[in-house]
């Protein structure tokens, strides 16, 4: 049984955060655990208020997984504040975890904060470095290297800046990108590029799309795939759960989380 680790925070709705996370890890047959970072009282309709928990907290919920179950991989979201990065930052080294996903979660989708402006800096330099792979979306991705991201190249040149940060493998998604008909992903491994693309869907329903396909990447190296592969599955799974809309709430509702696996089960019990 592999194991994988989310560090982040709680979205009381269950589109997002750890809720999501743990969906997903469920999903693609590995065991989810969790340390939480903050609570968040959330819907389809926005963040109504965010309630950190002390780095101590963090530590010791981190160190509770660590010193009994371990983890075959980890992956970061909402981090919040300096205080905490530094804290989880420290306890990946002490445990030597090396398959770790950082999604560095700033904005929801309603427009509120996720992350306090002065813990930029401690991102980059504290836990970016100790990252496997990276999955910024376009703006965070702009924050991250201060530059304007909106064409391949620009995102190729954003891709090499969070290299020399330190980061293995960067994936800059391309959710935001300005093409009506396709999404591109792309993922730079310090040598070579890769793209990723999809169709774009015409929908509302997003909320928890970095989070489920990081936390889809996350179980997929906690189960030794490579990281190309890990992204291809990713990729399948957040477009199935895009595409196979369920509608929940008034607002930007949430993905379905059981798509990839129905579809699957359809493949493999069809008549040949």
């Amino acid at each position: 049984m592999k194991r994988a680790l989310t560090i982040a925070g709680s979205d009381s709705g269950g589109g997002a955060g750890i809720q999501a996370d743990l969906k997903t890890f469920q999903e693609l047959d590995v065991f989810g655990m969790s340390a939480l970072t903050a609570v968040t009282a959330q819907n389809t309709l926005g963040v109504h208020g965010v309630y950190p928990m002390t780095a101590e907290a963090v530590i010791n919920q981190i160190q509770a997984i660590g010193e009994d179950i371990g983890a075959d991989a980890v992956k970061t979201g909402m981090l919040f504040n300096a205080e905490i990065i530094e804290a989880v930052a420290e306890q990946i080294k002490i445990y030597n975890w090396e398959n770790v996903v950082v999604d560095p979660v700033m904005i929801a989708k309603g427009g509120a904060s996720l992350l306090q402006k002065e813990a930029i800096s401690a991102l980059k330099k504290y836990l970016l470095p100790l990252s496997k792979v990276i999955t910024p979306n376009i703006p965070e991705a702009e924050v991250l290297t201060g530059m304007s991201i909106q064409t391949d190249q620009e995102k190729r040149d954003a891709a090499k800046k969070l290299y020399d940060l330190g980061v293995s493998n960067i994936i800059i998604k391309g959710g935001h990108d300005e093409d009506p008909s396709e999404s591109t992903d792309v993922l730079f491994d310090g040598q070579h590029f890769y793209k990723f693309t999809s169709k774009r869907m015409k929908t509302k329903n997003t909320h928890g799309t970095g989070c489920t396909f990081s936390a889809s990447l996350t179980a997929e190296l906690a189960k030794g795939a490579s990281i190309q592969e890990a992204v291809e599955t990713a990729k399948q799974f957040i477009q199935a759960a895009i595409e196979d809309q369920i509608q929940i709430g008034n607002g930007h509702g949430p993905t379905n989380h059981w798509a990839y696996q129905k579809r699957n089960a359809v493949k493999e019990y069809a008549p040949r």
